[in-house]
């Protein structure tokens, strides 16, 4: 276990790209895990750090060796949750990194529905865009990424997709309210709030305006779906989100309508994990669910 804890150190790390910072979140001084370093440099007979004028960075060779400390974390965490059903516990953590339209409404329920049978597992909840999502996966930051549109790296293993239209969000007062498609020509004769360019969303609406003549001057841009649901509601303008990032039913004052699939295509929303990667029981049985109610949606 002392190996273990030395791995975990040097993660820290270079997660923090300094010494101080991550002696400060491990609890020790700055000296001792500078001491831990340079023995474990001096055993494997290379440097793993460079040494900046503010911090560290993993040279090549720490690359290659952090790529493998993640490996066996992983691995561990996931041989004491089988541990722990061995036992007959049910105890284990999940990490999960997730486009913004997951916060709201659909993580809640499934966590909550999760820890009411396994109270014991621990959740982090980590908002990541569309590149990053999977760049947490690849380090062993996360265990599951659920993302709309993602960039699909080779690294990643796709679990899921599910549909999702892109839908034009406006009060339930707007004249533009009602039910079925809606045109987004009709959209766009309204002043439009709009999510910002990392989003999958943005991606979606941008990839349809340049085959189209439709031109767009957006009076909002901003990166929280929260602020632009809250800011329909105060001025009459239209949005765009996705169903899973909205009140089930409509409520809250809101109305959603999806946009005519002619104008925007469809976006897949993606529940995926680290190729080749066995999750922990806790990960692996929640991702099972999340499947399952992404399937039945």
């Amino acid at each position: 276990m002392r190996h273990h804890t030395l791995m975990r150190a040097i993660d820290a790390v270079a997660r923090a790209g300094s010494i101080r910072k991550a002696a400060e979140q491990l609890a020790i001084t700055h000296t001792a895990l500078n001491r831990r370093i340079l023995a474990f440099e001096a055993e494997l007979g290379a440097p793993v750090f460079e040494r900046l004028p503010r911090g560290v960075r993993l040279n090549p060779a720490g690359e290659l060796v952090i790529h493998h400390f993640r490996s066996q974390i992983a691995d561990m965490e996931r041989v004491r949750s089988q541990i722990a059903d061995l036992k007959g516990e049910r105890r284990g953590h999940v990490a999960i990194a997730c486009s913004q339209a997951l916060l709201p409404y659909f993580l809640p329920r499934e966590i909550a529905a999760y820890r009411a049978e396994h109270p014991a597992v621990t959740f982090s909840v980590d908002l990541r865009d569309r590149d990053a999502a999977e760049q947490t996966l690849v380090g062993h930051a996360a265990d599951l990424a659920l993302v709309f549109e993602p960039v699909r790296l080779t690294e990643v293993q796709t679990l899921l997709t599910a549909p999702q239209p892109v839908c034009a969000v406006m009060a339930a007062d707007h004249p533009l309210a009602g039910s079925g498609p809606v045109r987004l020509r009709d959209c766009l004769r309204w002043p439009v709030a709009i999510p910002s360019a990392p989003y999958g969303v943005r991606h979606l609406l941008d990839a349809a305006l340049s085959r189209s003549s439709l031109r767009l001057t957006p009076a909002i841009t901003a990166s929280s779906f929260e602020f632009l649901r809250q800011y329909v509601l105060a001025e009459r303008m239209v949005s765009f989100q996705i169903p899973i990032g909205l009140p089930r039913g409509g409520g809250d004052g809101l109305c959603s309508r999806p946009v005519d699939p002619r104008d925007i295509a469809m976006g897949l929303l993606h529940v995926c994990q680290l190729r080749g990667r066995a999750l922990p029981v806790a990960a692996a049985r929640f991702s099972a669910q999340v499947v399952r109610a992404l399937a039945g949606a």
